[in-house]
């Protein structure tokens, strides 16, 4: 399982802030039955622990892999705890090729390194 978090474009009221969350399984998961308990799994999970641990002004990303559908319930609890309290200790400035509400990319955090010289 994996969480992903995205800062949420300038579309919303800024005295609102509110969370969002999407889910997704792959078909290397398994067959459609399968997709939609790891994706049922997840939404529950997101659904005790986002109001707890989620930010606001922020949409998460939950992305089931192999094992999600199988995952005990309080092992795959404490994956998503954990991954929220993750995301939550970083400073959630968004990514590179983050793309504004403008459509614009945002400048890269990376120094942009001097080309070589040259001969």
């Amino acid at each position: 399982m994996v969480v992903q978090l995205l800062a949420q474009p300038l579309r919303r009221p800024p005295n609102k802030p509110s969370m969002g969350a999407g889910f997704t399984a792959t078909r290397k998961v398994g067959g459609a039955v399968v997709r939609n308990r790891c994706k049922r799994r997840l939404r529950e999970a997101a659904r005790q622990l986002l109001p707890d641990l989620g930010r606001p002004g922020f949409d998460y990303v939950f992305i089931a892999r192999q094992g999600t559908a199988e995952r005990p319930w309080p092992r795959l609890l404490d994956d998503v705890k954990s991954a929220l309290i993750r995301l939550a200790a970083e400073d959630g400035a968004p990514g590179p090729g983050y793309k504004s509400a403008a459509g614009r990319s945002t400048p890269s955090p990376f120094p942009k390194l001097p080309s070589p010289p040259s001969d």
